[in-house]
């Protein structure tokens, strides 16, 4: 029997509209970059031609957040909805460690296998070194990159100062899939990953335009020890870091080209942003945070406000700023609301914001507050959901204020801040947190202090020796 030519074309037309409904994402993830340090944001000294046309065609979100002011927890955090001390993840796991992201957790790419999707990662790993933690062991399809920091090496500049030559590190890994391909990448291999991981995440896209795809590309760099390829060295006024992020700009337009040589642009949620603020200490080679108090590892907004963008035509506003407080904890609900994929059993803390990163009337942030988590488990802040009001804990951070800044790739030295009692900013007139307003303000004082209470209570805080019962174990491997 023949098949009705009118039942073929609403087949067709089924095919179509379900194929729309379900995006391709793009994430584009940045190491280190400062909320000043592309075009859009203010910088000054370099070009981000890329990164402006990607502002005019989205929307820039002045208010988004990471959970974390440091590697492995912000990208736990991105990857699997949760605070990362839910998880068992703190700080930056080193090539010691024996600890990397549970089997029992989804990931991004787990979730989007559920809707066929095919995955790839690309860049800077961070959640485990070892084989059952690599990201083809967690739902990623394809992987190159680095498993750890850049910086975890025995060829960093700093190593001239350790006696053992090793500075304590191991060679880096270059690892594709779950192989090693290059046992230990050199300095000349660091100015060539910008581009490697460029030239690998374009050839995906390329090879799987015509099925849903989600690409994590995660750079290596602006994190220190900087390198950038011939095709960029000296061709800004601000110096080695400028160059940087002139490739990483370029990175991103390399993406675009792909994304529109294969018509795909206007069917791909594109998000780029960073995993911390800048790391101070570095000096000329680290970003700016602009208007903020401090960078890298600090619960102050230097630290965990970072530099967002968003496109999808016809979905995200184009030209468009958004003041509205958002965490990168809320991407993995958003994103699978937008698939249709399940979210896990267990527990996560992000939720989803799409009504208000589409621009629907009326929506606001769903949170009744954000934490803010750093060191094992201490809560140093919780913010309003709505980001009005920030309350910062007693607690001891680090400070570049009245230093000496790093030059070179060496960094200057940080001192010991203590904060005494609880500090209250009201961040709509005070982004900066200059002025400290708890005294004129109890009755938000109490709220914010029963946020903490409820957080306290699910995750632990070392702070007030203080036990969750909503804490999981990482994965851990048993080697010597």
């Amino acid at each position: 029997m023949k098949f009705p030519t009118c039942l073929f074309l609403v087949f067709l037309l089924s095919i179509s509209v379900a194929r729309a409904a379900t995006p391709n994402v793009v994430i584009i993830f940045i190491d280190d970059m400062g909320y000043a340090d592309i075009g859009p944001f203010g910088a000054q000294g370099y070009a981000t031609p890329h990164l402006d046309a990607m502002a005019r065609a989205g929307t820039k979100f002045t208010n988004f957040h990471v959970s974390q002011a440091v590697c492995s927890a912000s990208r736990t955090a991105l990857l699997t909805g949760c605070y990362s001390n839910r998880l068992g993840i703190h700080g930056a796991l080193g090539p010691q460690s024996k600890i990397g992201i549970a089997e029992s957790e989804m990931t991004l790419a787990e979730m989007a296998k559920q809707k066929d999707y095919a995955t790839c990662a690309v860049g800077k790993w961070h959640l485990g070194h070892h084989k059952p933690f690599l990201p083809t062991h967690n739902g990623f399809d394809e992987y190159l990159g680095l498993p750890y920091s850049n910086d975890m090496w025995p060829h960093h500049p700093e190593t001239k100062r350790d006696k053992t030559g090793k500075g304590g590190f191991p060679d880096l890994p270059l690892i594709e899939g779950d192989e090693i391909i290059d046992a230990d990448v050199t300095p000349e291999d660091q100015t060539q990953l910008t581009t490697r991981y460029t030239e690998f995440a374009v050839n995906f896209i390329d090879r799987n335009k015509d099925r849903p795809f989600l690409l994590y590309l995660a750079h290596s760099m602006c994190h220190v020890p900087l390198y950038v390829s011939d095709k960029f060295k000296g061709k800004t006024e601000r110096g080695l870091f400028g160059d940087v992020i002139a490739e990483i700009d370029w990175s991103v337009g390399e993406v675009m080209s792909s994304l529109k040589r294969n018509g795909v642009l206007d069917n791909t949620l594109v998000i780029f942003t960073s995993d911390n603020g800048p790391w101070l200490s570095y000096g000329d080679h680290a970003g700016s945070a602009g208007p903020l108090r401090e960078g890298k590892g600090t619960a102050w907004e230097g630290g965990v406000r970072v530099p967002c963008l968003m496109q999808w035509p016809g979905h995200i506003r184009a030209g468009a700023t958004d003041d509205r407080m958002c965490m990168t904890i809320d991407l993995f609900p958003t994103i699978a609301g937008l698939i249709g994929a399940k979210l896990p059993e267990h527990k996560i803390d992000g939720l989803d914001v799409w009504p208000m990163i589409s621009n629907q009337p009326d929506a606001k942030n769903p949170h009744e507050f954000y934490a803010f988590y750093y060191e094992q488990n201490q809560l140093q802040s919780v913010v309003s959901g709505d980001g009005q009001w920030k309350l910062q804990f007693p607690h001891t951070y680090r400070s570049m204020k009245d230093q000496a800044a790093g030059k070179g790739g060496i960094p200057g030295k940080y001192k010991q801040v203590k904060i005494e009692q609880p500090e209250l900013y009201h961040m709509s007139v005070d982004v900066g947190e200059g002025l400290d307003v708890a005294a004129k303000n109890p009755e938000v004082m109490i709220r914010l202090q029963s946020y903490a209470d409820q957080v306290r209570n699910e995750l632990g805080d070392a702070l007030t020796n203080q036990k969750g019962d909503g804490n999981r174990a990482p994965g851990m491997v048993d080697v010597k």
